[in-house]
């Protein structure tokens, strides 16, 4: 296969986006994108989102929660709940008719239930038109038919790796390696300096995402195009071996991590190596311990290794916002979710985050959080170049329903921990696979 960058990737991904989101302003304002919308009498809002993971995305999403009911005299109610609680919460609201008008969950849960979910397409089309267009995978996961949105994505927490440079230069590397191989080098001389690496392998929502990027570096997938299960493949195995050599480096106790557990390990000096959002730095620049403020200066990010695929195979975890049918004010709603997707209060949203979560509109690629300070910039394309979780096939039912079951990470987990062979459980995940994608 002919080398190919994550670079030459983004080059050639990158003429529409530079042409549309040129100029001295941030976003793009097309004057066609028009928003009509009038809003029911009375209405009152209550939103379910995930806990935060840095204290700027939650502070300023209230504030603008606050800005949006200053401005139309709507009252929101904003509750939050750990992404592992969500999914659940959004499931019962869907069956039973009742609960929050809006639910900001992740991944494809709305490929539950689509049914359920109010019709956003004008809502899409005016913020797509308006600034320069949602990445492809936000349709992937929000458009499955290809016609109708079911809701409005809100960006992607991406993941990249998060190490201590210091430990990097002390275990003879000079810079980050690029390719699997390379890594595979790096985290086995962490481990010899007593500096390891630890990555999640207990039922982690948002770092469960190096589990694909594993399978999917060496060409293996869940599905094929046509949505036929072919996880069981020599491509997956290959994945799988390189795995267990990975995880021998790995800090003990990766089995039972849950997506607090890495933050925690890396900013307690257990490990020096991670995929993790960047809330890591984020926590070591404005924590008030000394010991952890001076760990700021020595992190640094890198995106995922390239591996025999020869491209970019990140999965990030993706955020979407749904109004479901049962509310009272839909067009409360549908004014709600565009208020804070305007640049006036995404762009200082992200801002706040430092970038936790990327954009899925093209133009805010020119947010100046991106550039501000370059630990930041691995994380600037994290939607852009990220595959969905259901690749590589059509996002529905199926997908949404494996990935709720952790088919794809439990295989990982079991076969690089040795409990089971490569080849028995990439067998295990067919078959779990082969109930929800049914012919």
């Amino acid at each position: 296969m002919p080398h190919f960058t994550r670079r030459k990737f983004l080059q050639s991904t990158s003429v529409a986006a530079g042409a549309s989101a040129a100029g001295p302003m941030i976003w793009v304002k097309d004057a066609h994108a028009q928003w009509n919308n009038t809003v029911e009498k009375g209405a009152k809002l209550r939103v379910l989102r995930w806990k935060r993971f840095v204290q700027g995305d939650e502070d300023t999403y209230l504030a603008n929660v606050k800005k949006f009911t200053a401005k139309t005299g709507i009252e929101v109610r904003v509750d939050h709940e750990s992404w592992e609680d969500v999914r659940p919460k959004a499931a019962v609201a869907a069956n039973v008719g009742s609960g929050p008008d809006i639910i900001l969950s992740t991944n494809d849960d709305a490929n539950l239930y689509p049914e359920k979910l109010v019709d956003c397409t004008d809502l899409a089309n005016y913020l797509g038109k308006k600034y320069g267009g949602w990445y492809p995978v936000c349709e992937q996961y929000l458009k499955p038919d290809g016609k109708k949105w079911i809701g409005i994505p809100f960006g992607a927490a991406g993941n990249a790796l998060v190490y201590r440079e210091s430990h990097m230069k002390a275990a003879g590397f000079d810079k980050f390696p690029g390719d699997t191989a390379g890594f595979l080098k790096l985290s086995q001389a962490l481990k010899a300096k007593g500096t390891p690496p630890g990555f999640a392998l207990g039922h982690a929502t948002g770092d469960q995402s190096w589990a694909f990027w594993l399978v999917w570096a060496f060409g293996g997938k869940m599905v094929d195009n046509n949505n036929k299960v072919v996880i069981d493949s020599p491509e997956t195995i290959k994945a799988l071996e390189y795995g267990k050599e990975l995880y021998a480096s790995f800090v003990p106790g990766t089995l039972s991590w849950l997506d607090p557990n890495n933050n925690k390990a890396f900013l307690d000096g257990q490990i020096s190596l991670t995929a993790n959002g960047i809330s890591i730095y984020y926590a070591a620049k404005n924590s008030t311990d000394p010991k952890i403020k001076e760990l700021a200066a020595d992190i640094q990010h890198a995106n995922m290794p390239i591996g025999p695929a020869g491209v970019p195979t990140e999965m990030n975890l993706f955020f979407n916002q749904m109004i479901f049918k049962y509310s009272k004010y839909p067009k409360a709603a549908k004014e709600f979710i565009r208020f804070m997707m305007e640049e006036e209060q995404y762009g200082p949203w992200m801002q706040s985050a430092i970038g936790y979560v990327c954009h899925p509109l093209v133009a805010y690629e020119k947010n100046p959080i991106w550039t501000v300070d370059p630990k930041h910039t691995p994380y600037r394309n994290a939607t852009k170049v990220m595959r969905p979780i259901g690749y590589a096939g059509k996002m529905g039912y199926a997908s949404a329903g494996a990935t709720a079951d952790f088919i794809m990470l439990d295989m990982v987990a079991e076969a690089v921990s040795g409990q089971k062979s490569p080849k028995e459980a990439a067998e295990r995940a067919q078959k779990r696979a082969e109930r929800y994608y049914k012919v």
